[in-house]
């Protein structure tokens, strides 16, 4: 069960590593700030207590990122949270109406106003909507991924899991146990061997890469949003920020925390994932504090790359909301026999789309 561990999840760690190391290198500009400032717009700027403001908002952000993302991996302390529990579609469910939102409400609404800036009179982006086309691109590549990944890791288990007959040996297979039993006549004994099969290994693969692949489009707009906040030098904007990002931090770690949980990883690797989405948004809000008076929000260069990324992590989550949490549980067996537990999911998932939704109007 470590091989997905294995081989996917150093993969991810290196390209989030890399985009952290370079975002705020290739959105950086000269400052292009103007001459003469009005007095109402100074008035507004407070460096001293912005910079105040910003280490609460990374102590908070951090808490709540924590308590999102490890509510869900509590099943062991308290049972009633355990993935196999039905209270546990309920949770998902609202956290992936939290994701779906942020997706189509936070996240591409950014991208189509960065990407559609007057501002950037060169170039092709007034003459065609790249917004869409890079959401829609970043879908199908996570569609791609996805199931490559489950394909590829599957075919890689049952073939290690293969047992090795020769001679007069038979093999019975029990396809609802998942055992293979091997008689040999030539040693008048028997082996029994136990295989898994397509079933519960398959779905914790598959886990494993719904898991990551939805964990690197939490980071790459996570990541922005923390330098928008961070290079923003007032106190009035910043306050409502904090309310609004501390709470978005919380419900997607719920969702991301649920998937993580489902996955069954080691210990060490649900730290690690853990930690990288706990550390994105506060490490995000860091960079941006270093880069303040180089960075310049307006400039090309930031409107490009930020539009773009912002854009591929819209796709990346409604995808990943609408196919690999929402449907895949939704036409769960246990949900579609289940009319009570039906009902709750659907209240759970339109009270999480709209909680997230009412934030865009502070973020």
């Amino acid at each position: 069960m470590a091989m997905a561990n294995a081989k996917l999840h150093p993969l991810l760690l290196a390209f989030l590593c890399l985009f952290l190391l370079l975002l705020p290198v290739a959105i950086s500009a000269e400052c292009q700030c103007p001459e003469e400032e009005g007095e109402e717009e100074i008035g507004h700027h407070d460096k001293s207590a912005a910079l105040k403001y910003k280490i609460v908002a990374i102590a908070t952000i951090l808490l709540a990122g924590v308590i999102g993302v490890f509510i869900p991996m509590l099943g062991k302390a308290f049972p009633a949270l355990s993935p196999e529990k039905e209270i546990f579609f309920v949770i998902k469910a609202f956290a992936a109406g939290v994701i779906l939102s942020t997706g189509f409400i936070h996240v591409l609404p950014d991208a189509y106003e960065s990407l559609t800036s007057p501002k950037l009179k060169d170039g092709p982006w007034g003459n065609f909507p790249f917004t869409g086309l890079v959401a829609m691109v970043a879908a199908i590549g996570t569609l791609m991924v996805d199931a490559g990944a489950s394909s590829y890791y599957t075919r890689l288990h049952l073939r290690k899991a293969q047992p090795t007959v020769s001679g007069d040996e038979e093999m019975h297979g029990d396809a609802h146990e998942g055992h293979v039993h091997v008689h040999t006549h030539g040693t008048h004994g028997h082996a029994h061997g136990s295989v898994e099969v397509a079933g519960t290994t398959t779905e914790i693969l598959r886990h494993r890469v719904i898991s990551q692949v939805l964990e690197l489009g939490i980071v790459v707009h996570s990541v922005i949003i923390g330098i928008g906040l961070g290079v923003t030098q007032s106190p009035k904007t910043i306050r409502p920020l904090v309310a609004a990002i501390t709470f978005h931090q919380l419900f997607e770690g719920m969702g991301l925390g649920g998937c993580i949980a489902q996955a069954k990883f080691k210990h060490k690797a649900v730290i690690i994932m853990a930690l990288f989405f706990c550390l994105t948004t506060p490490v995000g809000i860091a960079i941006g504090i270093g880069v303040t008076n180089s960075y310049n929000e307006d400039s090309p260069k930031a409107l490009v790359v930020e539009g773009i990324l912002n854009a591929a992590s819209s796709g990346i989550l409604i995808y990943m909301s609408l196919v690999d949490l929402l449907a895949a549980d939704f036409m769960n067996p246990r949900m579609q026999s289940n009319a009570k537990l039906q009902i709750l999911a659907n209240i759970s998932l339109i009270l999480g789309a709209a909680l997230m939704s009412l934030l865009a109007i502070w973020a």
